[in-house]
């Protein structure tokens, strides 16, 4: 499967979706994995939202509880700690003002060929 998303960048973003999702609705891990490919990410692998969700719990930006499935092993249900709420705010706050300087310098057309230099003279 071609990735239509720059693994570089989406590993910039996920902890900020993760927590964004999670301050939604508590939720397990496939759970999310759902709904991130819902939301346009058709191609991020369990593999990626896994151990950033384990990551998140590590530094004390979610914490996790265990529920019974009757569909198989127990649920590790997601939410975000009174940190992970501040941590929400923060970088979401950063992320947004780095696109509003990246998106007008992005959304032109590309140039076919850069422009040379004035002549000094």
């Amino acid at each position: 499967m071609t990735s239509t998303h720059d693994p570089q960048l989406l590993k910039g973003v996920l902890s900020l979706l993760l927590l964004r999702l999670v301050a939604e609705r508590e939720s397990y891990g496939y759970e999310l994995v759902q709904r991130l490919r819902a939301a346009g990410l058709a191609d991020i692998a369990d593999g990626t939202v896994y151990p950033a969700l384990a990551r998140l719990e590590r530094e004390g930006r979610v914490r996790a509880r265990l529920v019974a499935s009757r569909s198989g092993p127990a649920r590790k249900y997601y939410r975000p700690t009174d940190e992970g709420y501040r941590a929400l705010a923060e970088g979401s706050g950063h992320w947004l003002a780095l696109v509003d300087v990246v998106t007008p310098v992005l959304a032109g057309p590309v140039p076919d060929e850069p422009t040379p230099p004035a002549q000094e003279g």
